[in-house]
């Protein structure tokens, strides 16, 4: 159900959080048994699976703010990661759940030459439309497999996806409302809301330069269908390459700034170790550091899933997907032995260098043993996934070969 009526949406959001056994508020579900559940295979990795709006059943880690997490086998199925399966991330818990599209407006200000305000009809009217696939993915994806054990929500592969977004230029927008000669950075807010007066505001910039490139947008859809409301409806940015924490949701609010931003969010919160690999040995501190940007190249198997036994014959299909911040993926290598050899897999159609990438081959395995799945993906200027993870104090950049251990049956 895609209504953009408020008043839907709003039942639809207290009818689902009591049905699906969590609330807002923490209340319990008058249900007599307990929700279906994944453990993932990390200390407190068990996760309910709960329907939320709009959203088939995905793994709660927590419900004020939502954090929602794609089961992992759904990345299998296809290329787009669907609306109702794109994992969800909050950081504030007063998130809106009624947006009027008869006032909503997005505002422009700050260091322009006319401030100026867009209704989405005026979005959807007024400007060329520009849809591309792009992966969003979360900081601390994976940030549960840290090692050792990091602060902060402990996510597995899951929060990530791959969706069709569509929307208007960010840069169209801040042409027409002209910009001053001292613009400097692009500042980004939402509806949401904290719930204390000492809780910041959830506020994120970009550097000019970067917020006026061709593919960053202002979106309304995703894979052809307005954005759930889990998922930032009815305007979130989309910033292709860059990490999740940038695509604000349900925004509302561009400021151009002529300075740096040090709001908390940019300073000190999502920040790194300013060298190479953005990492430090445990128990060490970063000397100087910079705010999170682009994503890592990145790959995982997808049809076989870890401690799977598998039928061994004359053949064994492996599929996975890769991807990176935008260069493109150039080829994923493939090992079943844990990495002593590796061999090149067939990619998949090319949907753009921001997308999803999907591979795959086939090997032959023998009865009765066990293997240690790898893939290894390799971008199109030579950067490819670390052999080993490196570690940060936040759990951010993991982009480390992953293992799959598996075993054979005849």
């Amino acid at each position: 159900m895609h209504s953009t009526d408020g008043l839907t949406r709003r039942r639809l959001l207290q009818t689902s959080l009591i049905v699906g056994g969590l609330s807002a508020f923490g209340l319990k579900s008058s249900r007599a048994s307990s929700p279906p559940s994944i453990d993932l295979p990390f200390s407190r990795g068990h996760r309910p699976l709960v329907a939320f709006p709009e959203k088939r059943p995905l793994m709660v880690m927590t419900t004020r703010p939502p954090q929602l997490e794609t089961p992992f086998s759904i990345f299998d199925e296809n290329i787009f990661t669907p609306n109702d399966a794109f994992f969800v991330r909050w950081h504030l818990a007063n998130i809106p759940t009624t947006v009027d599209l008869q006032t909503f407006r997005v505002t422009i200000r700050g260091r322009v030459k006319q401030s100026s305000s867009f209704s989405l009809t005026d979005l959807q009217q007024q400007f060329e439309p520009v849809e591309v696939a792009v992966v969003c993915q979360c900081a601390g994806n994976s940030r549960g497999f840290s090692e050792p054990r990091v602060a902060g929500g402990q996510w597995g592969h899951g929060a990530m996806g791959n969706a069709l977004w569509k929307g208007v230029r960010l840069r169209d927008l801040l042409e027409k409302a002209g910009l001053e000669k001292d613009a400097k950075h692009v500042r980004f807010d939402g509806l949401d809301r904290p719930v204390a007066d000492v809780t910041p505001d959830f506020l994120k910039s970009l550097p000019l330069d970067d917020a006026m490139t061709d593919h960053v947008l202002v979106a309304y859809a995703m894979n052809g269908e307005p954005l759930p409301f889990l998922n930032g409806f009815p305007l979130r940015l989309v910033v292709p390459g860059w990490y999740a924490t940038y695509w604000v949701k349900a925004l509302n609010d561009i400021e151009v700034l002529n300075q740096d931003d040090h709001n908390f969010w940019m300073d000190p919160a999502y920040r790194i170790p300013d060298n190479a690999c953005g990492c430090v040995e445990p128990g060490e501190k970063a000397t100087n550091k910079i705010p999170i940007s682009t994503m890592k190249v990145r790959s995982f198997i997808t049809n076989i899933a870890d401690g799977d036994a598998i039928h061994a014959g004359s053949q064994v299909l492996v599929k996975g997907i890769a991807f990176d911040q935008g260069y493109g993926i150039d080829q994923v290598l493939l090992s079943v032995d844990g990495g002593q050899h590796w061999k090149a897999t067939r990619l998949g159609k090319d949907y753009g260098d921001f997308s999803f990438r999907q591979w795959e081959t086939q090997v032959t395995l023998k009865p009765g043993q066990s293997y240690e799945f790898q893939s290894l993906a390799i971008n199109r200027i030579g950067e490819s996934q670390q052999l080993h993870a490196k570690w940060n104090p936040n759990g951010y950049l993991r982009n480390a070969v992953e293992t799959v251990h598996v075993s054979t049956k005849g």
